[in-house]
């Protein structure tokens, strides 16, 4: 897949920001990977591959590089250079190397393995980080990164054959029914959570559902399937619709706040296809 035509301005736009921190390929000189949202290193390189760069192209080779260079021997990622290095750091710089290419990699197999060995009793992964202070609701694993890594892990030899991911797709369905906020960050599952964002960079209602039907766990329960019948009650015409966007990505022709978006809606065909459905509307 190459980018189409109608969305090479978002690729320029997206290009433009990247020295805005101080070094290339939007990073800083001492290589925070993750500072500068929604431009940050991490985030940048997932718009570039939804919009359809090949992940081949020189630009995401040299990303990954960059990336890679933060790598620690225990498999961890350290994407700012001073302080701690929590899990979910590592599952965001992972799941981006799997989106570019590099799920085979020894060093992130290691990465795998680091993972399923920090794994919270709950089943998911949660940073020891209390910026909201300590609280019952702390004792529960972070919603957001368990579905980060999950995404990363969707494109390793451990999909549906791992029980430890059973474990973390559990975790993550019970929340549907807790809906209440949990983990030392706080997620929830309340208004913000329902209205569809993309591209996806936050815990919502529609990546949500579209890394779970990745598992076969997932594909079957009844919370599962809510979720995903609140996802197509908010889609018009066969066609998911942008609800909530970063504002600085507003002016970006592939996720407009309130309108359909064609690239969002090949990934919940996607969806389908992992469920084993037709799909309901052509693009």
């Amino acid at each position: 897949m190459a980018v189409e035509k109608q969305y090479l301005s978002d690729v320029e736009a997206i290009l433009s920001h990247k020295r805005d921190n101080g070094a290339d390929l939007w990073t800083t000189p001492d290589k925070r990977l993750i500072k500068g949202a929604p431009f940050s290193t991490l985030e940048s390189v997932m718009y570039l591959l939804e919009l359809g760069m090949e992940p081949a192209e020189p630009l995401l080779q040299e990303t990954a590089a960059l990336i890679f260079s933060t790598w620690q021997e225990d498999g961890r990622f350290k994407v700012y250079p001073q302080g701690g290095i929590y899990p979910c750091h590592t599952a965001h710089a992972a799941d981006t190397l799997c989106h570019i290419g590099y799920a085979s990699d020894a060093r992130l197999q290691k990465t795998f393995r680091h993972l399923l060995d920090i794994q919270y009793t709950d089943g998911g992964w949660r940073c020891n980080k209390f910026s909201f202070g300590r609280g019952p609701e702390t004792e529960y694993s972070n919603p957001f990164p368990t579905l980060t890594a999950l995404n990363a892990f969707r494109f390793s030899d451990y999909l549906n054959k791992e029980p430890a991911l059973n474990r973390a797709v559990d975790f993550l369905l019970e929340h549907w029914t807790i809906r209440k906020p949990i983990g030392p960050c706080h997620y929830g599952i309340g208004t913000l959570f329902m209205q569809v964002e993309y591209p996806f960079r936050n815990y919502n209602l529609f990546v949500y559902v579209y890394v779970l039907s990745f598992y076969n766990r997932a594909k079957g329960d009844e919370r599962f399937l809510k979720a995903l019948e609140a996802l197509e009650s908010q889609m018009v015409d066969g066609q998911i619709v942008v609800e909530r966007a970063v504002p600085k990505l507003a002016k970006l022709c592939f996720c407009k706040k309130g309108e359909p978006s064609a690239l969002a809606t090949i990934r919940y065909h996607e969806i389908l296809k992992n469920l084993g459905l037709k799909k309901t509307a052509s693009i």
